[in-house]
């Protein structure tokens, strides 16, 4: 049962006002011509974060990144009539048996496999073990009962009180791994190998005629093969109802630019333009760091005649749930002393900081959608396709004078509206979407706000009392912000590349979290999305690091702080750098199942140069010398050639002897001598810096193969990218002769594919941010066009419809794995590479 709360506050006159805006805004000065894998619309954090999956705004849900639906459905009326402009109407499901996020269900398991027929209805499970869903391994979400053998069967048993055999009946199962279920008898669900959650599956007739009044059975058997192991499934009813929303509008164009993301559609006779914007200015950490973004829009008529026009939008408490059916609480507070009025949805369990994980959204704080308050715009909430048809009969959501029994329901929405009046040239508005996620990270077991609360003196309604008085004003920044970027990276690697870079950026930045520690020290936390939800993540960091070398090393230093700390406060004690901080949102400590030893500690010491070559001092590595002088001896001993090891490329698994590893110790020694030097320890610095020239030397014999340079030293034949010898040539070392690159670049333009070059001989996938620093090697632009091309062509023509993936197949241009991962920040190597040519 859900509960809603409806506040409602009388308005002044005197506070009925709203701020200006220009036409100005929705003509965007720079054109970007890649069709994205996925738009991004809404870009605050790891968890508030949603995007369009298709070419159309209006061809499907909005949706989180990880795929679930975050659905935004947007309707623009004119004269009369609705054209459907964003999202698609879903047609609600109604839950008969919940999942265990959102309730734990009771069922009988046994870990011994069962004779006779387990799954068969009038099966005796008297003797099994009686337990509460989740069923899985440590870690799995919403757990209740452990399972740690390979097998375990399951009977949920429950009563209807009524025939579903005329409804549409969907099935909700997660499993992990080798999976079947069985509904009253029938074989529903039967996988091979493979691990998934929340799976929908529509019932077929024969299963629904079995689901009668009285007592009913789901019997399922999961076994696991290797790692996690999981079980949980429930049942849900799809309404009866039709789409309110039927006509769609004509999409004639998007446009994705660093911080904002540009639509414009004909709705009949008028033109509707709208702009999703994220603040991620990295110079202001306050404004980028608070969570709101806007949607603009404006509207012009197409005819010279005027027009009848309003605007709605709606949000579904999905935005503030893990898993569909939690219980929620809604309410809408209309106006008052800081002039915005907003629907705030959550749930009423708030579990605060209580999941961690990759495949997890955020239920706990609160979602908010709000504007500033003027007497044409209303903010409401209903049920969701009852409020969709208030606005289509009248054009508003304004509950004023509307019966209960055509708001009430099962499925609400919060949604919002604006009387545009009679339009006879263009008329302009916009609304904000926010999240206050109450607590963001949990860091050494201390809870930790957003930055942007600054630890308690700023709240929600402030922020979004801020945001909507500012909004002219970060209006006109995020768009000479997008115009500066543009150019820049223009002028750096060509329009191809600064098209990446426009789709990279809000991906990079929105992967992360701000926050202080107690002391006051920068946290800028990484979420290791569809990885393995790591937080803190070195060889994230990694390749992540350029886009903020470019526009604030702080943030880096942010990102870099909690690996030093976790060092310093001697919580690690082994002799390189840690792999992670934690699960995300909890970083309490490394949590990933193995060390990468050479990798994390040589990108620490590279990045710490990095810094100080931008800074032009060495007082961040100062800080931190101990440790860096520990790490750096660390790959004296162990770096030239590396053992067994994992590298950032763990999925393609444990390997010794890697050339390209060992490239990386080499810059991270070579570092360390030059911080030394910088620091005014010439002693040290000569030492070091001649020993990354020994090892240098001695590499270029162990890892030559003729033409190029080997994969691993002891496999002629083989072959790799090299891209961490990038931070020779930006950092100024010159550890390596010239020929090492010359040579490698002109092998990697012979073994390109359609959609790139490889990572290596051992397959043909690869990993996008490592072309393009690999690409950075060669010394002209027609070279560096060459590597890079097929990275806009993978972007601009996969099928795998996803924020960004940085591993993909070469042949086919599909995605192997990962998506929306911070990354994609290293697309910005060129850009970095062109500033500090400059700062030479």
């Amino acid at each position: 049962m859900k509960k809603y709360t409806l506040l409602l506050y009388m308005v002044t006159a005197g506070l009925l006002c709203s701020c200006s805006q220009q036409s100005k805004y929705f003509q965007p000065e720079k054109i970007n011509e890649l069709r994205a894998p996925a738009y991004p619309l809404v870009t605050i954090d790891p968890y508030t974060s949603a995007w369009s999956f298709t070419d159309q705004l209006n061809e499907d849900n909005v949706r989180h990144w990880t795929g679930k639906p975050f659905p935004l459905v947007g309707a623009l009326r004119v004269d009369g009539k609705s054209y459907r402009f964003m999202g698609v109407e879903e047609t609600p499901m109604k839950s008969v048996l919940p999942t265990a996020g959102a309730e734990k269900w009771a069922a009988s398991y046994t870990e011994k496999e069962p004779a006779g027929k387990w799954n068969q209805p009038d099966f005796n499970d008297a003797a099994w073990e009686k337990g509460l869903a989740a069923f899985g391994t440590p870690g799995m979400p919403n757990l209740s009962t452990e399972w740690n053998s390979k097998d375990i069967w399951v009977r949920r048993t429950f009563d209807l009180s009524q025939d579903y055999a005329d409804e549409t009946v969907i099935l909700d199962y997660s499993h992990d791994d080798i999976f079947e279920l069985y509904i009253n008898g029938i074989e529903v669900v039967k996988t091979d190998y493979s691990w998934k959650n929340n799976v929908l599956k529509e019932l077929p007739t024969n299963v629904k005629a079995t689901l009668k009044p009285g007592k009913n059975v789901i019997a399922a058997h999961c076994h696991n093969r290797v790692g996690g192991g999981f079980v949980d499934f429930g049942l849900f009813v799809k309404d009866k109802v039709k789409d309110v929303f039927d006509t769609p509008a004509f999409q004639k164009s998007v446009n994705v630019l660093p911080t904002q993301t540009y639509y414009t559609f004909e709705c009949g006779p008028v033109q509707l333009d709208l702009i999703f914007t994220s603040p991620l200015l990295q110079d202001d950490l306050q404004l980028m760091s608070t969570p709101v973004n806007y949607i603009s829009y404006q509207v012009k008529t197409l005819d010279g005649k005027a027009h009848d026009v309003q605007i709605y939008m709606d949000a579904t408490p999905l935005w503030a749930m893990n898993l569909p059916g939690q219980e929620m609480d809604l309410s809408v507070y209309l106006g008052g002393p800081d002039k915005i009025t907003y629907a705030k949805v959550g749930t009423v369990e708030q579990p605060v900081l209580q999941k961690k994980g990759d495949d997890v959204r955020i239920d706990w704080g609160y979602f908010y959608l709000a504007s500033d308050v003027k007497p044409e715009r209303a903010i409401s909430m209903g049920e969701y396709h009852k409020i969709k048809k208030l606005f289509a009969d009248r054009g508003s959501v304004s509950l004023m004078g509307v019966p209960n029994s055509e708001i009430s329901g099962t499925e609400p929405v919060v949604a919002y509206s604006e009387d545009l009046g009679k339009v006879s040239s263009s008329a302009d508005g916009f609304l904000m979407i926010g999240y206050d996620d109450l607590y963001s990270i949990q860091y050494f077991k201390d809870n930790r706000m957003g930055y942007w609360k600054q630890n308690g003196k700023v709240d929600m309604i402030q922020a979004l009392a801020k945001a909507g008085k500012d909004y002219n004003k970060v209006m006109e920044r995020c768009r000479a912000f997008d115009v500066g970027l543009m150019n820049d990276a223009e002028n750096a690697g060509g329009q191809k590349y600064a098209a990446l870079c426009a789709l990279a950026y809000r991906q990079a930045i929105a992967a992360h979290k701000l926050v202080n520690d107690k002391d006051g020290n920068l946290l800028f936390l990484s979420k290791e999305n569809f990885s393995n939800g790591s937080i803190g993540t070195v060889d994230i960091t990694y390749p992540s690091a350029p886009l903020f070398l470019i526009y604030n090393p702080d943030l880096l230093k942010g990102m870099m702080n909690p690996i030093f700390y976790y060092s310093e406060s001697g919580q690690w004690n082994k002799p390189f750098a840690a792999h992670d901080v934690g699960t995300y949102p909890v970083a309490n400590g490394q949590t990933y199942g193995g060390d990468m030893p050479v990798e994390e500690t040589g990108n620490m010491l590279i990045l710490t140069t990095a810094i100080a070559q931008r800074e032009g001092n060495a007082e961040y590595a100062k800080k931190h010398w101990d440790v860096l002088t520990t790490w750096a001896n660390y790959l004296l001993k162990e770096g030239l050639d590396p053992e067994n090891q994992l590298c950032t490329d763990d999925f393609a698994g444990h390997f010794a002897h890697n050339a390209n590893l060992s490239i990386k110790a080499i810059m991270g020694i070579a570092g360390y001598g030059k911080l030394a030097g910088m620091l005014g320890d010439q002693v040290t610095a000569d030492k070091y810096m001649a020993a990354a020239k020994d090892m240098a030397i001695k590499w270029v014999v162990m890892a030559d193969d003729g033409d190029h340079y080997r994969l691993t030293f002891d496999q002629p034949g083989t072959w790799s990218q090299k891209y961490n010898l990038v931070w020779d040539k930006l950092l100024g070392l010159n550890i390596f002769p010239d020929e090492v690159v010359d040579r490698e670049i002109a092998y990697y333009l012979t073994r390109q594919n359609t959609y790139g070059l490889p990572l290596d001989s051992r397959k043909t996938y690869t990993k996008s941010d490592w072309i393009i620093w690999s690409a950075c090697l060669a010394k002209d632009r027609n070279t560096f066009d060459r590597l890079v091309s097929p990275v806009y062509k993978y972007a601009g023509e996969t099928t795998t419809r996803m924020p960004l993936s940085d591993w993909h197949e070469t042949t086919d241009g599909n995605s192997v794995g990962f998506r929306a991962r911070s990354v994609v920040g290293g697309y910005f190597m060129k850009m970095l590479e062109n500033k500090m040519n400059k700062n030479k």
